[in-house]
C-alpha cells in the first residue's frame, strides 16, 4: 500500500476459500490489499474511494451464490508495515502439479519445483480457485519458446510459472501500482528477469504475444476482448478465469465475435472449481 488513509473491513468468515472468494470481488471495487488470519478476511481500501453501498451489494451477492451469512466491520486504519504484517501471517504452500507456491524462506518438505512469493498483500498465491485452475491449465499447454504475456498479474504467479514452463519471453501488467512492484519483487525472488509495468489492455503490443493470461473480472474481459485479439498472434491462446460457471455463455459468445474459439487441445477447454470457471480460447 501506499501512504494515503486506509479503511480496513473485517468480514467474518468460515474458512479462508470464502476469504479469497471475498477478496477477488472487493478487488474489483478498489480495495488493494487483504489479509486472512483466524477466521477473518481482512480487506482495505483507500478512504477516499469507499463506497458503504457498493460494498453491501457486493457482500450479499455473495452470501447469496455461497448461502453463507457474512458479518463485517469498518474502522480507520493507522500507518502499518505491510511487509512485516505479511512476514508476521503468510501463506500456507499451495501444490498444482508439477509446482508449489510458497512463501519465500517457508518450509516444505516436498519434491515440487517451487515457485516464491513475497505477496505485499497483492492478490494471487494459488488459493483461490481462478489462479488454481489457470496454473492447471497453463500445464497442459506447450509453453516452449512462447511470448507471454501476464495481464491483471497480481503477484505474477501465473508470470512466473510460464517462465518456469519454458517461455522465451514473460512480461506482466496490473493496474494497481502496488502490485506491479511487489510481482517486480516476486520474479527477482525466483531469480528472473522479466518486465512488469503499471498499466492495462490499451498497453498490450499488437500482434505480439503467443499467450496471453487475464484473471481478472467477467466484464473487464468481455470490454477488451478486442484488445486481446489485436495483440494476439494468429493461433494465439487466451487463458482466462475470475468468473463463475453462469458468465460462461455469455464470455463464450463474446468471444466468438472477436475471432475467439474454445482450444480443443487443452482437456478441459473450460475447467470449473467450487463454481468458478476457467477457459481456454484460441484465435481463429
Amino acid at each position: 500500500m501506499d501512504s494515503q488513509d486506509y479503511l480496513e473491513i473485517k468480514v467474518n468468515v468460515p474458512g479462508e476459500e470464502l476469504g479469497d472468494i471475498i477478496a477477488a470481488a472487493v478487488s474489483e471495487l478498489g480495495y488493494d490489499a487483504f489479509m486472512y488470519e483466524d477466521g477473518v478476511q481482512k480487506c482495505y481500501i483507500q478512504s477516499a474511494m469507499y463506497d458503504e453501498m457498493a460494498l453491501t451489494l457486493t457482500l450479499r451477492s455473495i452470501e447469496e451464490f455461497t448461502g453463507a451469512q457474512l458479518d463485517w466491520s469498518m474502522e480507520a486504519m493507522p500507518k502499518v508495515n505491510w511487509n512485516a504484517e505479511w512476514e508476521r501471517t503468510g501463506f500456507t504452500p499451495i501444490e498444482c502439479g508439477d509446482f508449489v507456491v510458497m512463501p519465500f524462506g517457508g518450509d516444505y518438505e516436498g519434491t515440487l519445483e517451487p515457485i516464491f512469493l513475497n505477496p505485499q498483500m497483492a492478490f494471487g498465491t494459488g488459493h483461490h480457485h481462478t489462479t488454481f485452475m489457470m496454473m492447471q491449465t497453463m500445464q497442459s499447454i506447450d509453453m516452449q519458446g512462447a511470448c507471454v504475456m501476464d495481464l491483471g498479474c497480481g503477484t505474477a504467479v501465473l508470470a512466473i510459472l510460464a517462465a518456469k514452463l519454458g517461455a522465451a519471453s514473460v512480461s506482466g501488467i496490473d493496474i494497481d501500482a502496488v502490485a506491479a512492484r511487489s510481482a517486480q519483487e516476486n520474479v527477482s525472488l525466483n531469480s528472473m528477469d522479466f518486465p512488469i509495468v503499471c498499466g492495462d489492455a490499451h498497453d498490450l503490443q499488437k500482434d505480439a504475444y503467443d499467450v496471453i493470461l487475464a484473471n481478472i473480472h467477467r466484464n473487464i474481459i468481455i470490454n477488451d476482448l478486442s484488445l486481446y485479439a489485436e495483440a494476439l498472434k494468429e493461433g494465439g491462446r487466451l487463458l482466462i478465469s475470475g468468473f463463475y460457471e453462469e458468465d460462461v455463455e455469455d464470455i463464450l459468445a463474446a468471444a466468438s465475435q472477436h475471432g475467439f474459439r474454445l482450444s480443443e487441445s487443452e482437456a478441459p477447454a473450460i475447467r470449473s472449481r467450487e463454481g468458478w470457471c476457467c477457459i481456454s480460447l484460441k484465435k481463429n
